[in-house]
Parts: C-alpha cells; sequence; structure tokens
C-alpha cells in the first residue's frame, strides 16, 4: 500500500460515523474524500464545519480541511481505499435495507482499479459484505474480484464495523479494537494495513460473515440485558418497589451487573440491529426478538404512566425533559424520548414544554402540535409536572430544592432524592 501522505482514501457517507471515521483518517496524513447525497452536507464539511454534534469533530474538521487532507463531494473519483458508512435501516417488517450499501457499492464500481480495497463499516446482515463482491464482480467483469475469480485478486473487500459510543467517537475510533474480516484472509490482510494507520487498538482478523455477526451480536446483547433492567422495572411498578433501589442492591452480589431500565431503547445500533439477526433466522431467535419487543413496548408503557399523571392536573404545563436517544448528544434516530414527547404533544397540544439543550427548533414531528421549545429555567419557573425522559448532565445538576415542588416520572432514574408527591398515588419518584 502507498505511504500516509500519498494514500487517497474514499469515505461513502457522511453521518455520525462516516465524517469522525474520514476526519480521523484525513489527520493520518491521508488524503481524504468524503461522498455524501447532500448538497448541504458537502458545502458544510468544505467550509471547515460539522452539521453533527460531537465532542472535539468540529475543530478536527476544521483542521483537516484547512491543511487540505479532506474535502467533500457528490460525486466519486479515484481512490486507494474505499469505505462505505451509509445508513442500512429496517423496513416496516423489520426486514433490513441494504439498498444504501449496494448504491454506494455501485458507486465505488465506477471508480476501482486494480490494487485497491473495498471496506464496508456500515452494520449490515450477515452476508452483505459477499453480496458487495457479487455487485463489483457483475459491474466490473475486467477486474479480478475475491470470491469471483482463480488465482490473486486484483482487489481486496473486507468488513469492519464501527463500534463506537457517541460522545466519544473520535477516541474510540482510534482507542478500540477493530474486527476485521476479509472476503479471505488475504482481504483482511489488506485492510489490516489500512487499519493499522490510525488504530491504537487491538485490529483482530477473521472472516467476513463472522464480522458481520460479531457487530450484530453485540447488540442484541446489549438490547437483551437492558430488556431485563426493562421488564424488571414494570413488574417493580407494579409491586410498589423503587426499581433503581433493587437494581442497586441487586448488582452488589459480585456476578450480577443489571443495567439501567429507560423509556424504551434507541439509537441506529441497539433499536435496529437485534433486527437483523431475527430476520436472518426468525426461527432461532425467540429471545432476542423478545427483547425486541420487551424494549419496543417500554415506549407505550411510559406513554401510558405519563398520560395518567398528566392528567392528574388539567391545564398545567408539562415539561418534557430531552429528545435525543441518549445522553449528552444531538442524535434523535429511533429515539424512545422523542417518540414519547410527540405523542404527547399531540394528545396535550401547548401544555407540552420541550427542553432539549442538544436542539435549536423542534423535530418536525411536534408540528402543529402547539408544543414549544423551551430552556430549562424555564422550566423550572413554569412547569409543576416533570417528564424526564434523557439523563442529560443539565437535567443531573438541577438540586432538590429546584424541584422539590414537581411532580416527576423520572425515566431515567436520575433523581433519587425527589419527594414523594401525596396528590398522586404513583407519583413517588415515578420510576420507567
Amino acid at each position: 500500500m502507498v505511504s500516509d501522505t500519498e494514500l487517497r482514501v474514499a469515505v461513502l457517507g457522511l453521518g455520525y460515523i462516516g465524517l469522525p471515521t474520514a476526519a480521523v483518517i484525513a489527520r493520518s496524513g491521508a488524503q481524504v474524500l468524503g461522498l455524501d447525497v447532500d448538497e448541504t452536507v458537502v458545502a458544510t464539511v468544505n467550509s471547515g464545519k460539522v452539521h453533527i454534534e460531537e465532542i472535539d469533530l468540529d475543530g478536527l474538521v476544521s483542521g483537516v480541511v484547512a491543511r487540505g487532507n479532506l474535502r467533500a463531494s457528490t460525486q466519486i473519483e479515484p481512490a486507494d481505499v474505499f469505505v462505505i458508512a451509509v445508513p442500512t435501516p429496517f423496513a416496516e417488517d423489520h426486514a433490513p435495507n441494504i439498498g444504501y450499501v449496494l448504491q454506494a457499492a455501485t458507486n465505488v464500481a465506477a471508480a476501482i482499479k486494480a490494487g485497491d480495497v473495498v471496506i464496508l463499516e456500515s452494520t449490515s446482515p450477515v452476508g452483505t459484505t459477499e453480496k458487495v463482491a457479487e455487485l463489483l464482480a457483475r459491474l466490473r467483469p475486467d477486474l479480478k474480484v475475491p470470491g469471483h475469480c482463480s488465482g490473486t485478486p486484483d482487489i481486496a473487500i473486507a468488513y469492519c464495523p464501527e463500534r463506537v459510543l457517541p460522545g466519544r467517537i473520535l477516541v474510540e475510533l482510534i482507542d478500540n479494537d477493530r474486527v476485521i474480516g476479509g472476503i479471505t484472509p488475504r482481504c483482511a490482510r489488506k485492510a489490516l494495513q489500512f487499519y493499522r494507520r490510525f488504530v491504537r487498538g487491538a485490529c483482530v482478523t477473521t472472516t467476513a460473515k463472522a464480522a458481520e455477526m460479531t457487530k450484530l451480536t453485540e447488540n442484541a446483547f446489549r438490547d437483551v440485558n437492558i430488556a431485563f433492567a426493562n421488564e424488571l422495572s414494570i413488574v417493580a411498578d407494579n409491586v410498589g418497589v423503587d426499581v433503581w433501589e433493587v437494581i442497586r442492591l441487586a448488582n452488589r452480589h459480585p456476578r450480577v451487573n443489571i443495567l439501567s431500565p429507560g423509556p424504551g431503547v434507541g439509537g441506529h445500533c441497539i433499536a435496529v440491529d437485534p433486527w437483523f439477526l431475527v430476520h436472518g433466522d426468525p426461527e432461532n431467535t425467540p429471545l432476542i426478538r423478545t427483547a425486541r419487543e420487551v424494549n419496543d413496548g417500554k415506549i407505550g408503557y411510559t406513554i401510558g404512566r405519563t398520560e395518567a399523571l398528566i392528567e392528574t392536573m388539567p391545564g398545567a404545563p408539562v415539561a418534557c425533559l430531552g429528545l435525543a436517544f441518549k445522553a449528552n448528544i444531538d442524535d434523535f434516530r429511533e429515539s424512545p424520548a422523542l417518540k414519547i414527547a410527540a405523542h404527547l404533544a399531540a394528545r396535550f397540544g401547548d401544555r407540552i414544554r420541550i427542553v432539549e439543550p442538544y436542539a435549536k427548533s423542534l423535530p418536525a414531528q411536534f408540528n402543529g402540535t402547539g408544543a414549544t421549545l423551551i430552556d430549562i429555567d424555564e422550566a423550572i419557573e413554569d412547569c409543576p409536572i416533570f417528564i424526564t425522559l434523557v439523563d442529560h448532565e443539565v437535567f443531573k445538576s438541577i438540586p432538590l430544592d429546584e424541584r422539590s415542588d414537581k411532580i416527576v416520572y423520572d425515566a431515567r432514574g436520575i433523581w433519587p432524592d425527589q419527594p414523594k408527591k401525596e396528590t398522586h398515588p404513583d407519583a413517588l419518584r415515578l420510576t420507567a
């Protein structure tokens, strides 16, 4: 492979993973072209700015753009390495949609040459990397494609999933271990050489299918464990026990580590990826399916509990704290908080006040509802009811003397000292 300063890398997709990945690769000295279908995103990046919220990303992008190591375009160009980081959503029936991946691979086919490496990073159903290879073999019969030729292939194709935490993406892109799966062992080695340029964590090679399933397994594992906590929280509600205390005490056992319940599970990973395993083998994934149903069902349960609470104070303004799918980020994808708040706004109209420090305006789901976006100080002053849906640090910082008079539904357990309000029998720090 060519030297760092001569290496040309094309990153397809400039979203929450693609843009940080492109910037980190550019920082290593490579010449990086970021590709996106959204011309606004392209213009934003080329101006040295960012369109997503991620710690330290703005400074990194500004620097690598200024040095000429990163630029963006809607049109693909020749490169030495092509990294595909586009979305993989699912349909109404939870069937995975790899259309964006295949379209990206089609674009790569127009620019690829002998000696190049193609790496899929998008979370994908098992077998997707092989489908990319099949597509490239069909579109570029002049090239020897691994798995579709005899002798030494002209190109290498591999799968290497991201495994980063929003809010720590730039750190974890470098420090986390990476699983690199090749169509062939030679493909894995070629991709390994690329990742060693900027990854400090261990890089472990395997097959493409094993790497694909590893990514899905990681998120399904977390989903199943969160489902246990969410189901436990409902049982605790029904028997009148504080689930947060139960979990704290149970976790004192040396072999117990129960996760925290919440209003559901969101984000593009945990709320989506387990369905890829279920769809791939529906007969043998009852536990994974049930966990998904439990976590999705927690949204409806939370809506029912919050509606009952709001109805105890007719006409009173209600503060819904948070819309993001997790704390301290601006990512609303598959967010249970967003779904719950939007449902409450549709029912209670202008009584609903949204507090989301990572939003400059309300998402489209609130159009026509009458709900308004306010800051936390306005909420403390004006709203007697708090619905805590996201554990942003700014919410955790509210002292007891500023919320002691509130009726609170605390879906995240951020205020263990919140006093009981006798006006509503369920309002003793109502849990998730």
